[in-house]
């Protein structure tokens, strides 16, 4: 596995492991997170996966307390990346799987007769294409809890919207390129909204676990009508 560590300060590395928004190479940077949580690195405080990148911080008094400096977490990051030969897709630590409903109706779906138009499908197959796949959680980003899902059916990359929304509803489920992810809360936005999930995507109210999809997870979206939708209870999905 090749890499490229860049300082960040005193008590951060950037690691890029690629340039490109894939599977293969977001499944590295998780892959690589998973052996840094369990090579028990003196004073780790936290691992931020991106695409094809891995933030690493270190807490600064741990780090002098345990004698250590940013340089020699750099080299025994880089050392752990040279010695791991084995295959990064076959090798992730196991993950949680979430099946999270999605009301496709066009209430919920202001955007799918356009994103049909745009791939030349019909309103039935772009949904069947949309539920079809696994996704992994690639990041976090954006806003607390909005997870980028990685997995899409290329046929469905579309661009996002030439007028942005200043408002989308909490729930909704859109396509903004290569990529599908869920509004957590209600944000401004330009992706093409093609459903909506009646689940509590971010909780601030739970300070241990307000995120409801973690990076690494794996989703696989399940379709409901409008009156299921409004009766489900929020954590059905899971």
């Amino acid at each position: 596995m090749q890499a490229d560590l860049e300082f960040l300060s005193e008590q951060a590395l950037l690691v890029r492991l690629g340039e490109s928004i894939s599977m293969p190479v977001n499944a590295r940077v998780h892959q690589l997170a998973d052996r840094l949580r369990s090579a028990s690195l003196p004073a780790l405080e936290d691992l931020v996966p991106a695409y094809a990148s891995l933030l690493v911080r270190f807490d600064a008094g741990a780090l002098q307390s345990a004698g250590a400096t940013i340089e020699s977490m750099a080299r025994a990051v880089a050392s752990l990346i040279e010695n791991d030969e084995a295959s990064c897709a076959s090798n992730l630590a196991p993950s949680r799987q979430h099946r999270i409903p999605v009301c496709y109706e066009a209430d919920c779906a202001p955007d799918l007769q356009a994103v049909a138009a745009v791939t030349g499908l019909d309103i039935e197959e772009v949904v069947r294409r949309h539920h079809a796949p696994e996704y992994r959680v690639a990041m976090l980003g954006f806003a607390p809890g909005f997870a980028y899902l990685l997995g899409l059916d290329p046929v469905l990359a579309v661009p996002r919207r030439d007028d942005p929304r200043t408002c989308v509803p909490a729930g909704s489920v859109a396509i903004g390129g290569e990529q599908t992810g869920i509004y957590p809360t209600a944000l401004p936005g330009g992706w093409q909204l093609i459903g909506r999930t009646p689940l509590r995507m971010f909780d601030p109210s739970d300070p241990r676990h307000p995120c409801r999809l973690l990076p690494g997870d794996r989703v696989r979206f399940f379709p409901v009508d409008k009156t299921r939708m409004v009766h489900m209870q929020d954590g059905q999905g899971t």
